[in-house]
């Protein structure tokens, strides 16, 4: 094809310089004067030889004589540049044979085939975007070399530095080769250490909590952490950005991610330079209006930033996002909300007046997605919340590419836009670059609760890219067994209602906390309706069946009456409809250094099935930053669970006092325990309970933040009360006694779930509680 391209060229020029030649002649025969164009070379002054496929008068074509009518150097050497430029040739020599030109020729193969060999963590697609050459192209030397480069840096974006590439050429006669380029792609290239400069109110270890990028450590094989990634880099630069905007620091700048290699540690040194500016506060947060008639009085409730605060970045994004939604309420869909900032730098005080005007009137024509090999395009399509045809608004957009961003689906997104076909139209460009979503988690270990286990988990988080989860946990303990199979849908029915169910069973052995077993199996229906950003409530429908066994008893003591009452009532069916609200402003779900987390549940019971009660619980908790590495936590916590129907509450459904309320005291350890001579002495539980907590918590000196391990240091106090059943024929201790305890704890945030060992001491206790200062436990947040 380019061949034919030139000599078509050639030939449109030949006509060009014939025309010319017919003009000049008239010119004499008129007498008058004209400035002749060069006319190409006669064919016997420049003699072509060596060429197969490109006509010798297509290279005669590249030649311009002077005016004279000669060759010189210069018209020779602008020939030969012109020649090699077309890339059709892999030699081109010129020489001077009296008044001729001789031109000698090896042509450039023709590509019949480019392939890849060897690549299995990039595809034959990707790479075949990235090189130069191509089939039905000439091969040549300069671009196969280059191409080698860009295969090269094709790998280490996905962090594999040490990959090799070996082009080979395989003849097919006639002119035409085969190029194949041989890749050893080598191991994961390591990020071997990272390195803050600048930074001076946050420490080492709380900037390493921040971005996704790691340094390689023992266990990165199973956390998949410690691997260089540029694109990832990118995104960890931005995050230390906007860390520090919430943060107060208003004038921060992450001026630079220098990623170095080092061929002794065949890894990455990553530095990230930070210049943090001051810190300051909010002074004056306003609402300026400067659209007729619009009610500017409605907005000015909207700005979550107050007076005297910290400054936060979040906050005026947050603001930003609930006045351009309020105003296209409104019917302003083109307004726009500017937050200026004015900076008082003596005082260090900020103030903020979030300006309306009205917008450039501009509509989105379309949005186009790219990137994603898995994820479907109507799941990146419905964290919008515009669509073609609606107006364009920026806040809406950004609000999006944040939403897709925390889906954690993708490794890279990036929206950007374009004109459309008319200058009121815009086309919105969406690259989102898919990353693995599937879990796979083998854990063993030992807990106080259940004794020696095994734990395995399933899981995939964008099933088919679709955006549906699902996850299935298989339990086997020592006092324990249990299985759980979940799957969720996050926009049931195409709604922003997320929908789940759970499928559930758990077995537990009689042990020294409790001289009875129990079965639960059953099933649960979940709907999640999200009012904003912070608040969402959750709704829920729980039947399960539930049933207390008794097994004999080595020490030959008989089980405490309420005990054996459960065991003669045989399973029950519970039928629970319920809800939990949760109000949430931590920064990090993982490791909260800042913010709220409450949550309030309730279930009723008795809407169907055999027993009746109402649960209410609460738990808040409240993280605060007290240096760079050092956290503090408050938590308080209670419940109440009452029967109605003239029912009481199920033994299995109270509350029982232990190490998730007060720390140093054994599972079922304290509460309503039956005193009766000659039983068990088994706690039966209360009706009510409260518990506080609060804590340090902080990374350890001289261990990397990379594995994950913090110390904590802990008050602990609450108590179990309101035993509710009948007390006939039962001694049971049933005082609103304190118990408290000190203690510190190790928490590991390993690859299959938070563990954690503590170890506290218990200041105030009833004589009849049980104890236990040290604890195992696992778990999430």
């Amino acid at each position: 094809m380019e061949i034919r391209r030139i000599a078509e060229r050639n030939r449109s020029s030949r006509s060009g310089m014939a025309a010319c030649r017919l003009a000049g002649a008239l010119g004499l025969i008129f007498a008058t004067p004209v400035v002749a164009e060069t006319a190409p070379p006669p064919k016997d002054s420049i003699i072509v030889e060596g060429n197969r496929r490109v006509d010798a008068e297509t290279v005669r074509s590249y030649f311009r004589a002077s005016p004279d009518g000669r060759f010189d150097d210069a018209a020779r050497d602008a020939a030969l540049k012109a020649l090699i430029a077309t890339g059709l040739f892999e030699k081109v020599s010129i020489d001077r044979a009296g008044e001729r030109l001789v031109v000698h020729l090896s042509e450039a193969p023709v590509l019949d085939r480019v392939a890849f060999e060897g690549n299995k963590k990039v595809k034959d697609a990707d790479l075949a975007a990235a090189v130069e050459a191509k089939p039905r192209g000439s091969l040549q030397r300069a671009t196969v070399q280059a191409d080698v480069g860009r295969i090269i840096e094709a790998y280490r974006r996905v962090g594999r530095a040490e990959v090799s590439v070996d082009p080979q050429i395989i003849d097919r006669g006639n002119g035409r080769v085969d190029l194949v380029y041989a890749i050893t792609e080598g191991v994961k290239t390591p990020v071997r250490q990272i390195d803050f400069t600048g930074n001076k109110a946050f420490g080492k270890r709380q900037l390493s909590a921040v971005i996704k990028t790691s340094a390689t450590h023992m266990l990165s094989f199973l956390t998949g952490g410690g691997v260089y990634d540029p694109d990832r880099i990118a995104q960890d630069q931005e995050q230390l950005r906007l860390y520090y905007r919430s943060k107060g620091y208003a004038d921060v700048s992450v001026s630079s991610a220098k990623a170095e290699y080092n061929p002794a540690t065949k890894g990455f040194t990553l530095s990230f330079a930070i210049d943090e500016g001051p810190l300051y506060h909010f002074r004056e947060v306003s609402v300026t209006c400067n659209i007729p008639d619009m009610d500017c009085d409605k907005l000015r409730s909207l700005p979550t930033a107050r007076a005297g605060a910290v400054f936060d970045g979040n906050a005026l994004d947050k603001t930003t996002e609930l006045l351009a939604i309020e105003m296209a309420r409104l019917g302003y869909p083109f307004a726009q909300a500017t937050p200026r900032l004015t900076r008082d730098a003596a005082t260090q005080r900020i103030d903020v007046a979030f300006v309306i005007e009205q917008g450039p009137r501009a509509y989105v024509e379309r949005i186009e997605i790219h990137g994603n090999t898995r994820t479907r395009d109507y799941v990146i399509r419905r964290e919008f919340d515009i669509a073609e045809g609606d107006p364009y608004n920026k806040t809406l957009i950004d609000r999006a590419e944040r939403r897709l961003k925390n889906l954690n689906y993708f490794k890279t997104v990036k929206i950007s836009n374009r004109p459309g076909s008319a200058p009121d139209h815009v086309i919105l460009d969406v690259e989102a670059v898919d990353q693995a979503t599937g879990d796979f988690n083998v854990a063993g270990g030992y807990s106080t609760v259940d004794g020696a286990l095994v734990e395995v988990k399933v899981g995939e988080r964008n099933l088919y890219g679709t955006g549906k989860n699902v996850q299935a946990t298989f339990t086997y303990g020592q006092y324990a067994r249990g299985i759980n199979l979940a799957a969720s849908e996050p926009y049931f029915l195409g709604t922003k209602v997320a929908a789940g169910i759970e499928l559930f069973g758990r077995q537990n052995d009689a042990s020294s906390y409790q001289s009875y077993g129990s079965t639960t199996y059953g099933a649960r229906l979940q709907f999640g309706t999200p009012i904003n950003e912070e608040l969402g409530v959750q709704w829920r429908y729980s039947i399960y069946n539930q049933n207390i066994t008794l097994s004999p008893n080595a020490s030959g003591l008989t089980p405490s009456l309420a005990v054996r009452q459960a065991a003669a009532a045989g399973p029950t069916w519970v039928s629970a409809p319920g809800s939990t609200t949760t109000y949430s402003t931590l920064d990090n779900i993982k490791s909260p250094t800042s913010g709220i987390r409450s949550q309030l549940s309730q279930d009723l019971a008795g809407l169907g099935g055999d027993v009746k009660f109402l649960k209410t619980t609460e738990d808040v908790r409240y993280y605060k930053s007290l240096s760079s590495d050092l956290v503090g936590m408050v938590r308080a916590q209670g419940g109440y669970v009452t029967g109605w129907g003239g029912q009481q509450v199920p033994l299995m459904n109270n509350f029982f006092g232990g190490p998730t309320m007060v720390r140093g005291f054994a599972p079922n350890g304290f509460g309503p325990r039956d005193l009766t001579p000659g039983t068990t002495m088994d706690n039966v539980g209360g009706s009510a309970y409260w518990a506080t907590t609060a804590e340090l918590q902080s990374a350890i000196p001289g261990i990397p933040n990379e594995y994950g391990l913090r110390a904590t240091a802990f008050v602990d106090a609450g108590s179990v009360f309101r035993y509710s059943g009948s007390t006939a024929s039962l001694q049971v201790a049933n005082k609103n006694v304190v118990r408290s305890s000190i203690g510190a704890g190790l928490t590991w945030a390993s690859p299959f779930g938070a563990l954690t060992v503590d170890y506290a001491v218990p200041l105030t206790k009833a004589a009849y509680d049980v104890v236990q200062p040290l604890r195992f436990s696992a778990g999430g947040f």
